[in-house]
């Protein structure tokens, strides 16, 4: 079977690819040339992240795939359903990245709180010529342990979100529409182990009651956080956006932060990609990223393993 992985694979997932007989290609091709370069090459299986769409008229056009496949948790970018009806498997790896993305929530948390991300801007610029203006600007920060922290979304990041910020000292609260309730694991040194259960509660408490938000939920329809939502919020709160673009109405987030309601903003995500909006991006008080929640080294082994076992184990499948 011949395996494309337009948007990249990491070399440990082609290798266990090509060690059980797979012929893999790595080719970035444009996603107006994608259906032409798939039948051209008689592709069987499709690989992508969120970068390449996988619509119908692709599946309609490339009758050689058999397998179609998202190197990380949203698939959104592909008709998931309409591919299965039309007799392609369809695969992701949900929990390969869960603890790249928690991870990336606390560097843009701590990154806030101490002004990190503003001051990383000035010090090359000034701090040689106002040292003491800049220390005296950026001093006056806090600490995340002690505070509250709302996790909207407890699937497989959030729950490595929790586990993050229970290790640090904080009080975690929060909301989900298909859990009620569910256990957080700590593991520490010599086994030790420590569950911690925790109740799920509507989301205008986790907005009313926390110090920091963070969002790990699946792409809107309309955002899930706008201006009433922002009003509901603590004064001084703070929010952390590494889900989906689009979840966060930019516009009210620059008029929260301006007004004061909000003290700053992290995002990994935009409404806008590849082309996020200049205002946002010029706004000192938000810590920016440019998508790069699963792109760590380990998560990317872990992906590229994952997918080529099941891929491997689905082409055993059909041919048993």
């Amino acid at each position: 079977m011949k395996v494309l992985a337009t948007d990249g694979l990491s070399q440990s997932g082609i290798n266990k690819l090509k060690d059980a007989g797979f012929d893999v290609s790595v080719t970035k091709v444009a996603q107006e040339q994608l259906i032409s370069f798939i039948n051209e090459e008689n592709i069987n299986v499709l690989l992508v992240r969120s970068a390449t769409k996988v619509r119908k008229d692709l599946i309609d056009a490339c009758s050689s795939l058999k397998i179609i496949g998202r190197a990380g948790v949203g698939m959104d970018n592909i008709d998931v359903d309409y591919a299965r009806k039309k007799g392609l498997k369809v695969i992701n790896t949900p929990t390969a990245s869960s603890n790249s993305v928690a991870e990336l929530v606390f560097a843009h948390l701590f990154s806030g709180v101490r002004y990190l991300h503003d001051s990383n801007r000035n010090m090359p610029l000034s701090g040689d010529s106002m040292f003491k203006d800049l220390k005296k600007n950026y001093a006056g920060g806090t600490e995340l342990r002690g505070k509250t922290l709302g996790i909207i979304g407890m699937g497989k990041i959030g729950h490595e979100v929790a586990k993050i910020a229970l290790g640090i000292g904080m009080k975690v609260i929060a909301s989900d529409d298909h859990v009620g309730e569910t256990m957080i694991t700590l593991n520490f040194y010599n086994d030790q182990v420590v569950t911690i259960p925790i109740k799920t509660e509507p989301v205008k408490d986790i907005l009313k009651d926390s110090d920091f938000i963070t969002l790990h939920v699946p792409a809107q329809k309309k955002p899930l956080i706008g201006k009433k939502e922002f009003e509901m919020m603590k004064p001084g709160a703070a929010i952390i956006n590494t889900s989906r673009g689009g979840v966060v109405d930019e516009v009210a987030l620059i008029d929260a932060l301006e007004s004061g309601k909000v003290r700053f903003a992290g995002l990994d995500v935009f409404e806008e990609e590849p082309t996020p909006a200049i205002r946002v991006l010029m706004e000192e008080r938000i810590s920016l990223s440019p998508h790069i929640g699963a792109s760590t080294n380990e998560a990317q082994d872990r992906i590229g393993i994952e997918l080529a076992d099941q891929i491997i184990s689905l082409s055993k499948e059909e041919t048993a």
